[in-house]
């Protein structure tokens, strides 16, 4: 099997964050809590949005635009995205 670069996952990147985020699915690797994003517990004034478990609070996601571009954190890994 070929190995491709980050290129290869353009079409499914693009299929899956175009729905409505809010209703994906979770699993917390705290305490194995699930539930949909918008059942997270969400803290805005920060530099950026923190959406913490609602079961034991462990940081899920984070959140921080600045004026080039918008970092997302879902657990150790950071996705950062020109706007």
């Amino acid at each position: 099997m070929p190995e491709l670069d980050g290129n290869a996952l353009a079409g499914d990147l693009a299929e899956v964050f175009a729905v409505e985020m809010t209703a994906a699915r979770f699993t917390c690797g705290g305490c194995r809590h699930s539930g949909t994003v918008a059942t997270l517990r969400v803290w805005t004034p920060a530099p950026g949005v923190v959406g913490r478990c609602p079961g034991c609070g462990d940081v899920l996601l984070r959140l921080v635009r600045t004026p080039r571009s918008v970092f997302v954190t879902l657990g150790t890994t950071r996705l950062e995205l020109d706007v």
